[in-house]
């Protein structure tokens, strides 16, 4: 692909991960001005490393995402401008892994509760049946991709036994088992935890919806790191108070940031977190690298890395 890269953008947007000036730093060996920009600045941009959408984006000829998620992404309005989308899949598996490890060790070593009773200075002992240990518990882990893989081979590790969600049952390495989507409901029925890593489409929208809920076993444990949206969040909190499942861990929401008076907030057995699932020191380096490869592409006229649109 021909493209005139003289400038690149780092717009303001990406302030929600990390200083735009990080990135603007460790770009700067680039062949091409790279600057942070405002909606204003990125007009005059070739191309823009965003974490938001701004109309303005549409006079670049290349959009980079620092999330691998670009649902929020007009894929019409920029096929019609002919603007290249890039996204940044592929960089967040290692740290979402974790994130959701920790989850799991949260839950099964009850430190969530010892937390909070820190926080009222209660020296508070879980009964003798409340924690338990994570080696042949089953995650059920609804996506494959570059999440769904990383969660898998981070709790895998803790001997968690690992069964993937999926549009075709075809084996996935790093997966004990693998389900087709149509049988979800049989893939969630046994496990021990249930994990959304999918990405936000027209298929996946509430796809975890009440009778998902109602086929959980009453002592399973929820995690949602993929889009907030997936699930019915009214059915999510229907199925916590009713005690269908036993808790939840939530970094992502159908209304962000969660609103004050989401019961969510209050319940013992769940853990919020503010979509920060993938969010480490080197994320910017990650991203920069990201953006490199693809210059390098260019200069060799070669196909963009990640290409979305």
């Amino acid at each position: 692909m021909s493209l005139d890269l003289e400038r690149i953008g780092v717009h303001e947007s990406v302030g929600n991960v990390f200083p735009p000036a990080e990135l603007e730093s460790y770009l700067s060996d680039l062949p091409a001005t790279v600057e942070t920009v405002d909606d204003d600045g990125a007009r005059d941009c070739d191309a823009v490393v965003t974490f938001a959408y701004r109309e303005a984006f549409l006079d670049c000829d290349w959009i980079h995402s620092i999330q691998a998620g670009v649902d929020r992404f007009p894929f019409d309005d920029l096929e019609a401008e002919d603007v290249v989308l890039t996204n940044s899949t592929g960089i967040h598996d290692r740290t979402v892994g974790e994130t959701v490890a920790g989850y799991l060790l949260a839950f099964s070593r009850r430190l969530h509760a010892h937390v909070a009773a820190q926080k009222e200075g209660e020296w508070e002992k879980p009964a003798w049946d409340e924690a338990f240990t994570l080696p042949g518990k089953t995650a059920c882990i609804l996506g494959t991709g570059t999440l769904g893989s990383g969660v898998a081979d981070v709790v895998g590790s803790l001997g968690v036994r690992t069964v993937g969600v999926r549009r075709s049952a075809d084996p996935v390495p790093g997966f004990d088992e693998i389900y087709a989507t149509d049988d979800l409901l049989e893939a969630v029925a046994d496990a021990d935890f249930v994990i959304v890593t999918l990405p936000l489409t027209d298929e996946t929208h509430q796809l975890v919806d009440s009778e998902v809920f109602e086929t959980m076993r009453e002592d399973a444990y929820f995690v949602n790191v993929g889009r907030g949206p997936i699930v019915d969040e009214h059915a999510l909190i229907d199925a916590l108070e009713s005690g269908a499942i036993e808790g939840a861990a939530l970094d992502v929401f159908e209304e962000e940031p969660l609103p004050e008076e989401s019961p969510l907030w209050e319940m013992d057995e769940v853990i919020v977190t503010p979509h920060c699932a993938a969010f480490t020191r080197d994320y910017f380096r990650d991203v920069g690298d990201l953006v490199e490869e693809n210059v390098g592409r260019l200069e060799d006229e070669e196909e963009f890395y990640n290409r979305v649109v």
